[in-house]
């Protein structure tokens, strides 16, 4: 199972970053290529824990029942729900935007598990630094596949 703490997995997350460009056409969904690296990078500032969150009280209700097939090996589906805290509406510099997440990424790896360790969720709640290294990995490679990248 990936995870961002893997090196191996980190550094083929960041050859699929390089390989974005501005104008790489989205599969699915509304977002722009720059749009979605501020929200890949809103979601690892959570998982850093710059950006604290409470567990959303339709998390609390429904984590239990996805929790183990969202953190599996099945990529994410297309088309999933999103935080309304990450929806990103308005239009975003692509290099500004590479260069954040990029930056974020690194930050959150060389953390390592401990440093995410017990970091609250909006949805999961309470995750270990193990399953925030997985979903980041899925949710980055998520929107990586959503462009081709």
């Amino acid at each position: 199972m990936q995870n961002l703490f893997n090196p191996q997995d980190h550094g083929a997350i960041d050859r699929r970053l390089s390989a974005l460009q501005p104008s790489s056409p989205r599969q699915w969904g509304k977002m722009s290529a720059p749009q979605m690296l501020a929200h890949c990078s809103a979601a690892l500032e959570m998982a850093c824990g710059d950006r604290i969150k409470k567990q959303r009280l339709v998390g609390r209700v429904l984590a239990p029942f996805v929790r183990s097939s969202v953190l599996g090996d099945k990529p994410f589906s297309r088309n999933g729900p999103t935080d309304p805290d990450f929806k990103i509406v308005d239009e975003r510099n692509f290099a500004t935007e590479h260069a954040r997440l990029t930056a974020l990424l690194d930050r959150f790896c060389i953390r390592g598990s401990s440093g995410a360790d017990g970091l609250v969720h909006s949805f999961f709640g309470r995750l270990s630094g193990d399953e925030w290294g997985r979903l980041m990995y899925k949710h980055l490679d998520h929107h990586l596949r959503q462009f081709n990248a």
